[in-house]
């Protein structure tokens, strides 16, 4: 920045008072110069560029507009003043989250004016987004709505959040522009009262002490009257300079403080070009631009004019360092415009992705789940890719949403087809929790367990319904199965410990048994051993983990069968009578109808036996050597008798099994 700047200036100030443009070098106007001259005069404070030649005055009048209307732009508000020092982010690559943090951190600044122009980007880019979030939800909602009449409503504390932020922001930026505007007016009509006052300085008839006082207070007054409007900040200011010119010219100062202050503002001007110099070199451009802007400001309003053999030559080398440093700021925007043409680029890559993915057919949830992870990575790949140019932003974020958009409408196509079987599954599973209520009371277990199995499996082989319903069915579901088993698992519970004493009963009761001895007769002996069975049978079941005791309860029994001398056939039966009446008092149903499939097939299997050694017989008989043939045909006949033996027996067991399912 300039060296000593404020210092030289205050002394500039001491000398007479008086701070002046270039202009000021040109012959003195006649005293009797009119209103009308003040018309024609000139437009510009920088004068000097009017100098150059046609080209180059264009060349350096873009610069230099560029300079003067920021200028005057932050004349109009000082509290613009410093908004470069806050960089403009590319808030296109935050997400929503972001965005709203972002607007919470900048409204609670000072200077709201300096921010306005970033929250005016988040604001933009968070309803895009936010805007294509609501899309996607009112297409999903269409898709899946089983009331036409429903409306649809969607609800983001995220957005009420933006809300909040973004009205703090407008209540603060309404009550700044309404003191502005009243501030603005008060400050024009108090400079243009200052001006109007410079043009009747001139006046021969007063001393010229007291217009030298009246001149400074002017001065001061100027300095102090704060902002205007900045569509009249170029006009005022050159009205005002072009009537300090005057009374410049007015007061025909002698040649040697006129010289010594033309020397003061040339050293000030030339500090200004040399710091202009190094801002040349800078490689922040933004920084530079920002720093020439104050710089063209002090030349401007601050510095008065130099002697006129230096005045063309120092403006042309500030305006010739001014287009300088704007032509690297255009080389700058280049660059940007060219990393938005490549985001542009990027965008259309993402896009085309994404019509692609709308087209592709899958058949399954499974593989439109990948889909759809694929469409969301997409998505923040083109809201992570940064801006692109300001031309075809609308047409580009459009393409995107539409493309997206066809994607869910094809997405949706594919869940509209597999409503229905969903729909027809949502009645299958109904149907299921209707029958669990029914069942989950029942104390029937031995029949109601393998149905709750049942359609438990039943449940599982379902496929899916509308997540709207899934959740509060298999709840319904669950509840019930779970209040029937746990009723199941007290009953056991209870069960268990009648099988427990069922066991102790027996284990002692086997002692006794032992030590029972046969009387000899045959009645009496079958009568006590048929009464032990009784007993044992009148103790009940034991716990499945404990029936080997029953085995060995058998083993006694065969015992004592062998000893009374009892047919094959009769302790045979007895020891199967004991049996089912053990199978029957668990109300094991299964286990009875097991045990009567097996008697069938074994009946089958002995019926074939007789039926292959018969056909044996009938070999044998027709053999020559009759000696070997009897010998055969009679261990022939012995097995068919042993299976004939066997057979009534199995034919027996079948008997009393039908007998028992009768009663």
């Amino acid at each position: 920045m300039l060296e000593e700047k404020n210092d030289n200036l205050h002394e500039a100030d001491g000398k007479l008072g008086i701070d002046m443009s270039d202009a000021a070098q040109h012959d003195a106007p006649e005293s009797n110069k009119t209103d009308k001259a003040h018309e024609n005069a000139v437009l510009s404070t920088n004068a000097e560029a009017e100098k150059l030649e046609p080209t180059e005055q264009t060349d350096h009048q873009e610069a230099l507009d560029a300079i003067t209307n920021s200028n005057a732009e932050e004349g109009e508000d000082e509290t613009l003043k410093g908004r470069h020092e806050i960089p403009m982010k590319d808030y296109d690559t935050f997400t929503l989250d972001a965005l709203v943090d972002e607007l919470k951190q900048l409204v609670n600044t000072d200077k709201i004016m300096s921010v306005k122009d970033h929250i005016e980007e988040i604001k933009k880019s968070f309803l895009s987004k936010y805007n294509h979030l609501l899309d996607e939800k009112r297409e999903e909602f269409n898709a899946s709505k089983e009331d036409p009449n429903e409306e649809f409503e969607y609800h983001s504390p995220l957005k009420n959040k933006f809300d909040e932020y973004y009205n703090v922001f407008r209540e603060k930026r309404n009550v700044h522009f309404k003191h502005l505007q009243t501030n603005l007016k008060s400050n024009l009509e108090n400079r243009l009262a200052i001006v109007e006052e410079l043009k009747e300085l001139i006046n021969p008839q007063e001393n010229i002490k007291d217009t030298l006082k009246h001149f400074n207070d002017l001065r001061e007054r100027w300095k102090n009257a704060g902002p205007i409007p900045k569509d009249k900040y170029n006009h005022v200011w050159n009205n005002y300079h072009f009537h300090v010119e005057n009374f410049y010219d007015y007061l025909h100062l002698d040649r040697e403080a006129r010289d010594l202050d033309f020397k003061h503002n040339l050293e000030q001007k030339l500090k200004i070009i040399s710091r202009v110099e190094q801002l040349a070199e800078e490689t922040d451009i933004n920084k530079s631009f920002r720093e020439l802007q104050d710089l063209h400001r002090i030349w401007k309003e601050e510095i008065g004019p130099v002697s006129k053999e230096h005045r063309d030559s120092i403006w042309n080398k500030f305006s010739e360092l001014t287009k300088k440093i704007h032509d690297k700021r255009e080389i700058l925007f280049e660059n940007q415009r060219a990393g938005e043409q490549q985001n542009l680029e990027t965008k259309k890559e993402i896009i085309a992705k994404i019509e692609a993915l709308g087209t592709e057919k899958v058949n399954s949830h499974s593989q439109w789940l990948v889909q759809i992870e694929k469409v969301e990575a997409l998505r923040n790949e083109f809201f992570a890719a940064g801006k692109v140019p300001a031309e075809v932003n609308e047409e580009t974020w459009a393409a995107f949403k539409t493309a997206v958009r066809n994607f869910n409408a094809f997405k949706n196509s594919f869940y509209k087809d597999i409503k229905k079987d969903q729909n027809e599954n949502l009645n299958k599973k109904l149907a299921l929790v209707a029958k669990a209520k029914e069942l989950q009371e029942s104390t029937d277990f031995a029949s109601t367990t393998p149905i709750m199995k049942q359609i438990q499996e039943e449940w599982k082989q379902i496929g899916h319904v509308p997540k709207k319903y899934s959740d509060k069915i298999w709840k319904d579901f669950k509840d019930a199965c779970n209040y029937y088993f746990d009723k199941l698992k007290e009953h056991k519970s209870e069960e268990n410990s009648e099988e427990v004493a069922a066991f102790d009963n027996k284990k002692a009761y086997l002692d006794t048994l032992r030590a029972f001895q046969l009387t000899g007769d045959h009645k009496t002996d079958l009568d006590a051993i048929k009464a032990h069975i009784e007993i044992w049978k009148g103790y009940g079941k034991v716990p499945f983990s404990r029936r080997h005791i029953e085995g060995k309860f058998n083993k006694i029994l065969d015992a004592l069968f062998e000893k009374l001398s009892l047919s094959k056939k009769e302790s045979e039966m007895m020891r199967f009578s004991n049996r089912i009446d053990s199978l029957s008092d668990s109300n094991d149903t299964r286990k009875l109808d097991n045990e009567k499939i097996f008697i069938m097939r074994k009946i089958e299997e002995v019926q074939n036996e007789i039926f292959q050694l018969e056909n044996n017989i009938q070999f044998f008989a027709n053999t020559k050597n009759s000696k070997k043939e009897n010998s055969i045909v009679l261990e022939v006949r012995k097995n068919i008798a042993i299976h004939k033996e066997s057979l009534e027996v199995w034919k027996d067991k079948l008997r009393q099994l039908r007998n028992l399912n009768q009663e």
